[in-house]
C-alpha cells in the first residue's frame, strides 16, 4: 500500500482577480475552494492512475470535514488523526501575478501527535510512504525524522518530498526519491547554481549522500533524474501553463504510482513528467486522459551512464 502524509493540509481557496488594488474593495472573477496540501494532492492524482493509497495526517473542524468528504467523494481512503483545532485556509491570489497567504497551521497536541506515530508502526516491509510538505510550527523540529525512523524499522520505503534540515537528515536512511527543484538544491548545498552541470553535481550529491532516486525539477528547461545506473533528462511537453500548485506532487504520484509496478525508473521518471505537467496545463489536479494523453509527448534521454 501507498500512504501519503500531509502534516499541514488545508483548504486551498483560489481566487481570480483581474486587477488587484491594495487598500480598495476588489471584486473576484471567479472562485474555487480545493482540498490542498501536498501529500492530499499526490493521493488524488494516484487515485486518477487506478493507484491505491491512504491519506494520513491531522484534520480539525469545519475546515478538516470539507478535506474528508471531498476526498471521500472523490474514492480516496484516509485514515487521518482528528484534531481539536481547525485545519487551516490558504489564499491563493491569481490576478497579473500569483500571490499566496498561508496560514501557519493549527496546534498538534503530543497525544495527536503520538497518534500518527502509532499507525506507521504498523507498516509491512510492502508499503511505501510518502512524507510531503511543511510542518505546523507545534511539531517538534525533528518529526519528520521520528516518523522516518518507524518507517525504516518496519522495513517500509518512504519517499521524501520537503526541504531543507528534513530532506538533508533523511538522506542516511535512504530514501527512495527525493525531489529538490532548481532553487531548493541551491539551498540545501549553499550554493549558487549557474547552469546544468552544477544540477548534474549536486544532484549525484544527493545520490551519494544515500538517496536511492532523485528528480530535479528545472521548471521550463525539464528535469534531471539520477540513479546509480545513469542520469536522464526529461523534457516537458508543450502546453499553456494554468497552475503552478500541485505540479511537483503530480510528478510524485506519476513516479510512484508507475515504480511500485515496473521497477523501471525511467518509466517513471516519464510517467512522473506527464503527471507534472498535465496538472499545470490545468485548473485542479491532472485527469487521467490528461495525463495519458501527455505521455507519449514526454522526452527522456539519457545523458550520464
Amino acid at each position: 500500500m501507498i500512504y501519503t502524509v500531509t502534516l499541514n493540509p488545508s483548504i486551498d481557496y483560489v481566487v481570480s482577480v483581474s486587477q488587484v488594488n491594495l487598500g480598495k474593495l476588489n471584486k473576484m472573477d471567479r472562485d474555487l475552494k480545493l482540498p490542498g496540501g501536498k501529500g492530499i494532492n499526490v493521493s488524488r492524482v494516484l487515485r486518477e492512475l487506478g493507484m491505491k493509497s491512504c491519506a494520513l495526517g491531522f484534520l480539525g473542524g469545519f475546515t478538516g470535514k470539507f478535506i474528508s468528504d471531498w476526498l471521500t467523494k472523490d474514492g480516496v481512503n484516509t485514515d487521518f488523526i482528528s484534531i481539536e483545532e481547525d485545519t487551516r485556509i490558504n489564499i491563493k491570489i491569481k490576478s497579473n501575478e500569483e500571490t499566496e497567504i498561508n496560514g501557519r497551521g493549527p496546534s498538534i497536541t503530543q497525544e495527536e501527535a503520538n497518534q500518527l506515530k502509532q499507525k506507521l508502526e504498523k507498516l509491512t516491509q510492502e508499503d511505501t510512504v510518502i512524507l510531503s510538505g511543511s510542518k505546523p510550527p507545534s511539531l517538534p523540529d525533528d518529526y519528520y525524522n521520528q516518523l522516518i525512523q518507524i518507517i525504516s524499522s518496519q522495513q517500509a520505503s518512504f519517499i521524501m518530498d520537503t526541504t531543507g534540515k528534513d530532506l538533508m537528515t533523511s538522506l542516511p536512511l535512504k530514501p527512495l526519491l527525493v525531489k529538490p527543484n532548481k532553487e531548493e538544491l541551491q539551498e540545501l548545498f549553499q550554493v549558487t547554481i549557474k547552469d546544468e552541470a552544477d544540477v548534474l553535481h549536486y544532484g549525484e550529491k544527493l545520490l551519494e549522500l544515500g538517496a536511492e532516486h532523485v528528480i530535479v525539477s528545472m521548471a521550463g528547461e525539464g528535469a534531471l533524474l539520477f540513479t546509480k545506473n545513469g542520469t536522464y533528462k526529461g523534457i516537458n511537453p508543450k502546453g499553456t501553463v494554468k497552475n503552478s500548485v500541485g505540479a511537483g506532487d503530480s510528478m510524485i504520484a506519476g513516479f510512484t504510482g508507475e515504480f511500485i509496478q515496473s521497477k523501471n525508473p525511467v518509466k517513471a521518471f516519464k510517467m512522473g513528467i506527464a503527471s507534472g505537467s498535465g496538472t499545470a496545463f490545468s485548473d485542479d489536479l491532472a485527469k487521467k486522459d490528461d495525463i495519458l494523453s501527455l505521455l507519449n509527448k514526454v522526452e527522456v534521454k539519457q545523458v550520464r551512464s
